[in-house]
């Protein structure tokens, strides 16, 4: 009974033996890695994305692509409804021309007044002739009327009409004056009426600007990762209708100990792997680490891994070699970054570069 007991475990114990013999080899061979010269860390595959959002509130009219579908900077990618922008520029466009059409009639009353000006100017003319002329005729009657060549009477008649030539040019010279300021007047207004215009313009444009916002274009080339409105919907002004993402801008986000972060330089290299593509090393170089530490992120399980202060650090993808390979990049997968920590330290064979350029 027991040699047949003991005839069942020995197979047992070889199956755990080898395991721990395997546990054990992974476990040193994971350890060393490349060499000291590099260090390692978990993460995802990441990209930059762009919400494409109204700018004012309205209805969505039309969403002209679908999930999925690459996009080109400036693309139409939707339309709000602008029936209400539509009749504002139309208002706005009857007021611009009642300005114009009042800025014409204000230009031809200040031409009406500076020719009631000119007239009043020419008759202040006329009546200091007319001053001079009454002037110099009292003066001679005065004299004759000393010598007795003349009558008193004709020199009070003389007198007489040089005062009527003074009140008369006092007269013209006021004419002048208010002329004058009639032309103020009309030109004042005439500067209102040009403000008009140029306030008339200005609404005009921002409203010409409200209705090309209301088609919204492609702020940059991506992939339309979700349709977050649908046409006929009502959205507040910043609502959001679409997401992108840019697939030429990828990286991959991992952490590394404090005793490796300041050795990371930017610009450093660094290689992606993939759990999803064991057999492609891609290469990226870091284009951001972290100033202030933080906690590492809660995948971690371990409590005394989650006591270290950690700094996040991200491995960019060369772009030229994200665009041949758009159709093929997908963001969210996990991986590996391996980052060269050693200038001098060479690439091990395990992490050449092997990926189609």
């Amino acid at each position: 009974m027991n040699l047949k007991n003991n005839s069942k475990l020995v197979p047992i114990l070889v199956v755990l033996a080898l395991a721990g013999a395997g546990w054990w080899y992974w476990q040193s061979t994971r350890a060393q890695g490349p060499g000291e010269g590099f260090a390692s860390g978990n993460g995802r595959i990441e990209a930059t994305e762009v919400d494409v959002a109204t700018r004012l509130a309205g209805r969505v009219r039309e969403i002209l692509v679908e999930e999925g579908a690459f996009v080109k900077a400036g693309q139409p990618l939707a339309t709000m409804q602008v029936d209400t922008l539509e009749a504002q520029r139309d208002e706005a466009q009857a007021r611009l021309r009642q300005a114009e059409a009042e800025v014409a009639a204000a230009r031809a009353q200040v031409a009406m007044r500076e020719s009631d000006r000119q007239a009043a100017l020419a008759v202040v003319v006329q009546r200091e002739s007319d001053l001079d002329a009454a002037q110099r005729r009292a003066r001679r009657t005065e004299v004759l009327a000393a010598q007795g060549a003349a009558s008193v009477q004709d020199a009070d008649d003389d007198r007489a009409r040089v005062r009527n030539a003074q009140a008369a040019l006092g007269a013209a010279r006021a004419q002048v004056a208010a002329a004058q300021a009639a032309v103020d007047a009309v030109k004042a207004q005439l500067a209102g009426t040009r403000s008009a215009i140029g306030a008339g313009e200005a609404t005009l444009a921002r409203i010409e600007a409200d209705i090309a916002d209301s088609q919204l274009k492609a702020p940059r080339d991506g992939r339309v990762q979700y349709r977050v409105a649908q046409p006929g919907e009502v959205l507040a002004a910043g609502g959001k209708v679409l997401n992108l993402v840019d697939l030429s801008d990828v990286y991959m986000s991992f952490f590394l100990p404090e005793t490796v972060a300041g050795r990371v330089a930017l610009g450093s290299e660094a290689r992606v792997l993939l759990d999803a593509a064991p057999g492609y090393v891609i290469p990226a170089r870091v284009s951001f680490v972290a100033a202030t530490a933080q906690f590492t992120p809660k995948t971690v399980e371990t409590q005394s891994e989650r006591q270290k202060l950690m700094f996040r650090v991200k491995a960019q993808i060369d772009r030229d070699l994200l665009r041949k390979h758009l159709e093929q990049v997908k963001t969210g997968l996990p991986g590996v970054a391996w980052v060269r920590v050693d200038p001098g330290a060479e690439w091990p064979a395990q992490l050449a570069i092997q990926v189609n350029r």
